[in-house]
């Protein structure tokens, strides 16, 4: 990868603008399957809540990323609270929803035509990639220092939300797959 100059704020385009968004989701994770629905909102705090339940109203997790960068749990499932899940699940989301990323410690590189935004975290970096112009998210990906550990898609883009939501874990069996529900529905 050769170093480049490249304007790191061109990734806002790209930062979920959320305020509503319903999403038909899709979990499988070490040969369990839960489906269900995410609603993340934007609360009136600058926080974001994340609640995901079955179709029935049984509620899975409840989480909170506030505006200063924390994370809170409101609620989980006995069988998803353990350490390792809530880690995962807290990175995952962090890693799509593009907050509180550092620009004064970010780097741009090339590689292959494809320019990747990377942003060292406490353990490994997020790379944000795009098209060679970066006007185009092809998709994202948190890694250690020496391999893929997750790969993210977002796409389609409606108002500054995507419709389109996937992540993949590379180190073990652990997929999520979010379709977002029509707007008109939620209202």
């Amino acid at each position: 990868m050769q170093a480049v100059h490249a304007d790191i704020s061109k990734l806002n385009a790209f930062k979920p603008a959320f305020s509503v968004a319903l999403y038909k989701t899709e979990v499988d994770v070490v040969g369990n399957h839960l489906s269900g629905l995410l609603l993340i909102k934007r609360m009136p705090d600058s926080s974001l809540r994340m609640v995901f339940s079955n179709e029935m109203g049984f509620k899975f997790f409840d989480f909170e990323f506030s505006a200063d960068g924390n994370f809170r749990v409101y609620s989980i499932i006995k069988k998803m609270n353990k350490r390792s899940v809530l880690k995962t699940l807290k990175k995952d989301f962090q890693l799509i929803l593009m907050e509180n990323l550092d620009s004064s410690k970010a780097s741009v590189r090339n590689d292959g035509g494809l320019l990747y935004y990377i942003f060292p975290q406490s353990k490994g970096y997020n790379y944000y990639i795009t098209d060679s112009t970066g006007s185009e998210l092809l998709r994202l990906e948190r890694a250690s220092s020496s391999k893929t550990v997750v790969e993210a898609v977002m796409k389609q883009y409606v108002n500054g939300i995507p419709d389109t939501i996937g992540i993949s874990h590379k180190t073990f069996e652990f997929n999520i797959g979010l379709k977002r529900i029509e707007r008109d529905v939620i209202e």
